[in-house]
């Protein structure tokens, strides 16, 4: 799969292959997460769609400075809050996540793969409604989508000490609500 760099290179020559090899690219984790904030596939299926065509329509989003998977993932998760904050309006009932797969590999340990997907991911997302938006937000771009702190830092708009230290904070409060015995702790926290 292409980085980001080599997606810029091709948008200078061809901006229409650049934004197919975008797509590719981030088309799935970021359904998933707006999946994991709206908790309705249609819903994080139709943000994700919006969230492409404002990419086409950002003028900057090609230049060599402009961080596009960071913008990608604010620009999700500001969608997907209003989303969720129009829907409570509405009717305030949220949905569950779907999908389970089994809780361990054959070694038995739980690999950070496992805490996000299936019914790790749903104990995990489960518990993490119990905790903050921030802190459920920071949790979700570092260990399911894998943003560095920086990333974080440019997605969320905020300090570099204050992703860490909020992330901290997440860390402990997901382990207050979790319990000291989940596989997970051991693992993937």
């Amino acid at each position: 799969m292409l980085d980001d760099h080599d997606i810029k290179r091709i948008a200078r020559d061809n901006r229409k292959h650049a934004v197919e090899e975008t797509v590719r690219k981030y088309r799935d984790r970021l359904y998933y997460h707006a999946l994991s904030i709206v908790k309705d596939s249609q819903e994080a299926y139709d943000a994700v769609q919006e969230v492409f065509i404002k990419a086409i329509r950002e003028r900057r989003f090609f230049d060599e400075d402009f961080q596009m998977r960071a913008w990608l993932f604010r620009v999700t998760s500001n969608l997907c809050y209003n989303i969720v904050r129009d829907r409570k309006r509405r009717r305030g009932i949220l949905e569950t996540i779907p999908e389970k797969v089994p809780r361990e590999d054959r070694s038995g340990k739980v690999s950070l793969e496992k805490v996000f997907s299936g019914q790790m991911r749903e104990e995990i997302f489960d518990a993490m409604e119990h905790i903050s938006p921030n802190h459920r937000e920071i949790l979700i771009l570092r260990y399911y989508h894998d943003l560095s702190y920086s990333e974080i830092a440019s997605a969320l708009q905020i300090k570099l000490g204050t992703v860490m230290s909020r992330l901290s904070r997440a860390r402990n409060r997901l382990l207050d609500v979790i319990g000291p015995d989940h596989p997970v702790v051991a693992e993937a926290l």
